[in-house]
């Protein structure tokens, strides 16, 4: 007995090192940025063949422990910034008193210089990030990124939500968590739950978008023209489209190679092209084709959105913005001016999370 002792310690020792690998990843939260400075990402900052293998490693892993955990689901809140989080004080008091089904993450490029120090809610959420830019494939990238650390760092995250900086809350967060899992049934099934997200064809500008992706045979065979949607660039993702996103390899190929030159100005939103096509030709079923983040497109220039000012914020505003011709009133909206904090937060009890 005494001569086995060492076997049986050093095979104890063996599969407490084999637990410990498994489990790690779940373990490890996001990473906090270093000062001021948005998180370094993993790799050392190489080329882009070293970027793409650092997130293939990370899509991989979160492909592989992606199953879902029992219990409560919870919402996770992906922010994708390349700014301070102006907002953040008026979603503390979104978040305030939920936090047993909510978790928040961010990726911030790490060009940005965040001045503003994280609150509660966001401090130790920032995961590694790379650099971002507009009308740009590094935003797909960026948000797989946001939605496998979330599947990574929380089995019981359901759903996943895609915001900006520049996105406000509507409603209250039990308004939120009820319209996602309105019964408990809802809530046991939130793995077959749809996926709140814009999928729009036959659009005036749909052909030159395809076009801009390489000509009228640039995204042959994957994505046939018929089969090339638009949409909404954030979104409310169910676990199992989240999951679906980061182990896609085939589209990202097409959408990841840059857009024919002389039409990358005026028609080159690959992040606004990416999500939509892959769900509509994965999961048409599964999606509801809205977002349930209101964007004001009334007035738009070079391709931003309407953005508002503090002397629009109001009670009226916020009730236009809730307005939904869909299932579900819009929860979120953008774009907000960072001079509109004050008047929100003066509302924000007695209006915004007043349902």
């Amino acid at each position: 007995m005494a001569a086995s002792s060492p076997m049986v310690l050093s095979l104890l020792l063996l599969a407490s090192l084999t637990a410990l690998l498994v489990l790690a990843p779940r373990l490890s939260p996001p990473q906090p940025p270093t000062g001021e400075q948005a998180p370094a990402a993993p790799g050392g900052g190489g080329g882009e063949e070293e970027e793409e293998a650092d997130d293939l490693r990370l899509f991989r892993r979160a492909a592989l422990e992606s199953s879902a955990a029992g219990g409560p689901p919870k919402v996770a809140f992906l922010f994708l910034t390349n700014s301070d989080l102006t907002f953040a004080p008026l979603w503390e008091r979104f978040f305030a008193g939920n936090e047993a089904r909510l978790r928040v993450y961010v990726h911030a490029d790490p060009a940005a210089r965040l001045r503003l120090p994280p609150t509660p809610s966001f401090r130790g959420r920032f995961v590694a990030a790379r650099p971002t830019r507009r009308a740009d494939a590094s935003l797909i990238a960026a948000a797989r990124r946001l939605l496998a650390a979330a599947l990574l760092d929380d089995p019981a995250n359901a759903y996943f939500a895609l915001l900006s900086q520049h996105c406000v809350p509507l409603h209250s967060f039990p308004r939120l968590y009820a319209a996602l899992f309105p019964t408990p049934a809802a809530a046991a099934a939130a793995t077959r739950a749809r996926s709140y997200i814009e999928v729009l064809k036959g659009e005036p500008q749909m052909a030159s978008r395809y076009a801009a992706r390489g000509g009228e045979e640039g995204m042959l065979p994957e994505v046939p023209y018929e089969r090339f949607r638009i949409g909404s660039q954030f979104f409310a993702l169910a676990r199992r489209h989240a999951v679906l996103v980061v182990r896609e390899r085939r589209l990202w190929r097409k959408f990841r190679a840059p857009c024919v030159p002389e039409m990358a100005q005026d028609s080159c939103y690959p992040e606004e092209h990416y999500f939509p096509t892959l769900l509509d030709m994965a999961d048409p079923g599964g999606v509801a084709r809205y977002t349930l983040t209101r964007v004001n497109w009334t007035g738009s220039v070079a391709g931003h959105p309407h953005t508002y000012a503090a002397p629009e914020v109001s009670p009226r505003l916020i009730a236009d913005l809730r307005a939904s011709n869909h299932t579900h009133p819009h929860m979120f909206a953008r774009k907000f001016a960072p001079d509109c904090l004050g008047p929100l937060l003066a509302i924000a009890d007695t209006v915004i999370f007043k349902d």
